[in-house]
């Protein structure tokens, strides 16, 4: 493959791996689109809902560290390949599910197939793509997160009123099983000359760190921090969000399927938006961290709006919120990925991006527990004034603590930078 050609196929690649996010995201947002008719067909309370959603974040935060190490062993080609079956037949699973039990146990299975996407996504996005591009690159693809939740408010509805909705999980599981094969037929390593340039570009260093040399980094512990801390808000947006909208706002679910999509729509484009004005920054010659810093702190100062969420009048005024708040979410979870490819090596990206991304999911669990119990108990309000100050609060952190990374000299440390061969 010459380097022109490769840097045609870098954007045909981007846009599988966009869809395999949208159907990611999708795939996981089913049931809280769906929560009403789950708690009814399931006989859950809001104290079970949030039972089943663990099932899927406890697997998820266990997987998304194994997931990274796996993709730095055997690189993103393969592990992209094998997440997209897994979560396809998990999501099979699901939908053929008659019982509580069934129901939990596959949505498990799904937490812990789905890590291994972004992982995959960063790695590819690290060797296919230089710093000028990086985050634009990034926020591209992993914009199918979003589009994901977009899609799913009304898809959903439309399957679970004309079919049912066992339909809502078989069609998604079945797309991407076809999304597996064209992987598999397409995806290439990139050529070394695109490989230079790709890594040539990076504040972090060469070489790369051993396992347990990464645990002793400074930036590895303030970014499994910020994830920590503004992870939950995202989750929140994902799980909750809808069924809010119906129970606390008077929405029905065909109603949701109309409206239910604002807030994702608008977390996309403020998230690409802001990633591209931080790969505009770099251009204009502030150094790619400083960059990604700068836009996440802007970001994080808009996050507190939340707080009002309990004190507006109507459905229409919380879409709005959120719109706003979720943008500025979204906007921390696509930078603070490239975030970890500005820091440290090529070579450990997926194993990075693993340990930090299951401290989120770790971080949405807890949170999630807690609304469960907040809901039944003191109500909405004390939920939105936490959540208000977890983005500043990570907004410290990341200014203070994260900075470039770089192995010591030790010749008995890995220093091959080529990923693994593709399938």
């Amino acid at each position: 493959m010459s380097a022109d050609s490769g840097r045609r196929r870098r954007w045909f690649i981007l846009a599988l791996i966009f869809s395999a996010l949208v159907l990611n995201y999708f795939d996981r947002q089913i049931v809280s689109i769906l929560k009403p008719t789950l708690k009814d067909e399931l006989r859950l309370d809001d104290a079970g809902y949030a039972r089943v959603v663990n099932a899927f974040t406890v697997c998820y935060a266990v997987g998304y560290p194994l997931a990274g190490w796996l993709v730095d062993r055997f690189g993103a080609g393969r592990l992209m390949l094998t997440g997209v079956v897994a979560w396809s037949l998990a999501c099979l699973g699901v939908g053929f599910s008659r019982t509580a039990g069934g129901f939990m146990a596959f949505r498990a299975l799904l937490g812990l197939a789905e890590p291994t996407a972004f992982p995959a996504q960063l790695r590819v996005v690290t060797i296919w793509f230089p710093g000028r591009l990086r985050a634009t690159a990034n926020s591209l693809c992993v914009a199918g997160t979003s589009i994901g939740a977009i899609i799913a408010p009304p898809l959903v509805a439309w399957l679970t009123l004309n079919i049912s909705w066992h339909a809502a999980f078989v069609v998604p599981g079945v797309v991407g099983l076809l999304l597996a094969a064209l992987w598999a037929a397409v995806y290439r390593d990139p050529p070394p000359q695109l490989l230079a340039e790709a890594l040539a570009s990076s504040d972090g260093a060469d070489g790369a760190f051993t396992w347990p040399q990464i645990w002793r980094t400074r930036t590895l512990w303030a970014i499994l921090l910020c994830r920590l801390i503004s992870d939950p808000v995202w989750y929140f947006c994902l799980f909750w969000l809808p069924g809010y909208l119906q129970e606390e706002s008077g929405l029905s679910l065909s109603h949701m399927g109309l409206v239910g999509w604002i807030p994702f729509l608008a977390s996309d484009l403020g998230a690409i938006g802001s990633s591209a004005w931080s790969d505009w920054l770099v251009r204009r010659g502030l150094k790619p961290l400083t960059a990604r810093k700068a836009m996440l702190a802007g970001a994080a100062a808009l996050a507190p709006m939340v707080a009002l969420t309990p004190h507006l009048p109507n459905y229409v005024a919380t879409l709005a919120v959120f719109s706003v708040v979720g943008a500025a979410s979204l906007s921390w979870l696509f930078t603070l990925s490239v975030v970890v490819a500005e820091t440290f090596p090529a070579a450990n990206v997926g194993s990075v991006l693993g340990i930090a991304a299951g401290c989120g999911a770790v971080g949405g669990m807890v949170f999630n527990y807690y609304v469960g119990e907040m809901l039944q108990t003191a109500g909405a309000a004390q939920i939105f004034a936490v959540m208000a100050a977890l983005h500043p609060i990570a907004a410290i952190i990341l200014w203070t603590l994260v900075r470039p990374e770089h192995p010591p000299a030790d010749p008995l440390a890995p220093t091959n930078l080529a990923p693994a061969p593709a399938p």
